[in-house]
């Protein structure tokens, strides 16, 4: 384990969590055993999960910075929450649903120490049997969004939109410039925020992070897929899971706000 000495922080590892008790603690665990030679601090946000997750942080994780929310603030309000207490040269957002395998954030710190055009990088991601899931994708247009919630379908799941969308056109094997990346794994330089400002938290689910990265590419940097490490993603996917629920309908209206933001143009 990283020993959180007084020196400079160079990283600052951002969670939120919403009723994931056993995945965050895991993703901690992982966290704090493979990463190593790098300073950073953990900062979670609890979103009122009322699972236990604040008690399991508090006695497991003490060396974490913990944030209780009295109620759920959504994904957007609560990063920007826990970016605020923030001291790293670097941010990186991760969700409560990952694992680490390998030291995984070093990799992706000497990326951006060594691509000053990067203002954002994120790790390959697969799921528990070691399949890619696209987290590299081009902005969408609102078919794709539509399809993205009936991907179910197979006729839709292979549909010429949801491919070219989700860039399975690509074998994501090298290094890319991409339109952006999954809010489960961002990485980026305190600069943006600084320049940009933070997660539009207008958004309460859904495509805070489409936003997010159309405005790192509109403020003069590159958004890059890294695919030299990964990173195990126990993809929760709720609003796919009940299409008809409260949060799919916060999602949808997320949907609908940022393409009134943007003039129906998501591209830079």
């Amino acid at each position: 384990m990283i020993s959180q000495s007084e020196n400079k922080i160079e990283l600052s590892v951002v969670f939120i969590s919403w009723k994931m008790k056993d995945l965050l603690q895991r993703c901690l665990e992982t966290l704090y055993k493979y990463s190593s030679g790098i300073n950073f601090e953990v900062i979670v946000v609890d979103n009122n999960s009322q699972d236990g997750t604040s008690e399991m942080i508090e006695k497991d994780f003490p060396q974490a910075r913990l944030i209780k929310n009295p109620e759920n603030r959504g994904v957007a309000p609560a990063r920007n929450q826990g970016i605020k207490e923030t001291a790293g040269k670097y941010i990186l957002i991760l969700d409560a649903d990952m694992e680490l395998v390998e030291n995984s954030i070093l990799k992706l710190y000497e990326f951006m120490e060594s691509n000053s055009e990067a203002g954002l990088v994120g790790s390959k991601l697969v799921d528990t049997d070691g399949q890619l899931q696209f987290s590299c994708k081009r902005f969408p247009n609102f078919l794709a969004f539509l399809f993205r919630r009936l991907e179910h379908f197979d006729l839709i799941r292979n549909s010429k939109t949801l491919r070219y969308h989700t860039m399975q056109d690509w074998d994501h094997k090298e290094i890319k410039e991409v339109d952006y990346l999954i809010g489960a794994c961002q990485f980026f330089r305190r600069d943006v925020i600084e320049k940009i400002g933070l997660y539009d938290d207008k958004i309460f689910y859904g495509p805070e992070d489409i936003d997010f990265c159309l405005r790192i590419w509109k403020a003069g940097w590159k958004v890059f897929y890294f695919p030299h490490t990964h990173i195990i993603h126990h993809e929760q996917r709720i609003t796919k899971k009940k299409f008809l629920s409260k949060i799919s309908y916060k999602h949808l209206l997320g949907i609908f706000y940022i393409y009134r933001k943007y003039k129906f143009r998501l591209k830079v």
